[in-house]
């Protein structure tokens, strides 16, 4: 049976974020609030944990989950390099609403689908997400829901889909996000003088943001 904590509650916050930490440790999977919409959450790290993630939503390897990570320090560790004009959308838009899809550090020793070498990064702008992620390091991340149905806003809609494949549920209310993901962006042809960029979903931050940023980056459709 899943164990849901209602984290407006002071004490239920506390033994929530400490289960959860020890539950994602485990393998298993947590619903957590994020800034757009709640996301059902697993050890990057564990293959067999990003594959439960992927069963619970109905999705195949070919859709790998993003990664949640704590801080830009970690973007260092996890991205092939860091470009400057990667660096200035991590600075202009993170923690917030932009997923950057880059080249993965070809040493890290994880498996998060077909991902063609590649990782999708984003810090969320949610001060009990950001918690988590400092203890825990970085997590697959994607919108908890069941595949072809609306991203949960809260943690109770979350559970009427995705029930007891996820092991805790954090609730924190209703998210800020209007009901919109975070925008997504392939920044694996960035270089140091330019190069190009390709929006993938339009969501929270505005193509004309990242152009207005980015004068020098060709945008492609």
């Amino acid at each position: 049976m899943a164990e849901v904590f209602d984290c407006s509650d002071s004490s239920q916050l506390l033994s929530g974020t400490r289960t959860a930490r020890h539950t994602l440790g485990r393998g298993e999977l947590v619903v957590i609030p994020t800034d757009t919409v709640y996301g059902v959450a697993a050890d990057a790290f564990s293959p067999e944990a990003v594959q439960r993630l992927l069963d619970a939503k109905g999705r195949g390897r070919q859709s790998p989950p993003p990664v949640l990570i704590p801080n830009s320090e970690t973007l260092a560790a996890l991205a092939a390099e860091v470009t400057t004009p990667l660096t200035q959308l991590a600075e202009a838009f993170w923690p917030g609403a932009l997923t950057i899809i880059t080249q993965a550090n070809p040493s890290l020793s994880w498996d998060l689908g077909d991902t063609g070498g590649t990782v999708a990064l984003r810090i969320p702008n949610h001060p009990l997400a950001l918690e988590l992620l400092r203890e825990t390091g970085p997590l697959a991340v994607s919108s908890a829901n069941r595949n072809g149905e609306p991203a949960g806003r809260t943690a109770e809609a979350a559970r009427q889909m995705l029930g007891d494949s996820v092991a805790v549920y954090l609730e924190a209310g209703e998210s800020d996000g209007e009901g919109l993901a975070s925008t997504i962006i392939d920044a694996t042809k960035l270089t140091e003088e330019g190069g190009t960029l390709r929006i993938l979903r339009q969501g929270a931050v505005t193509r004309e943001a990242i152009a207005e940023l980015l004068p020098e980056v060709a945008m492609e459709a």
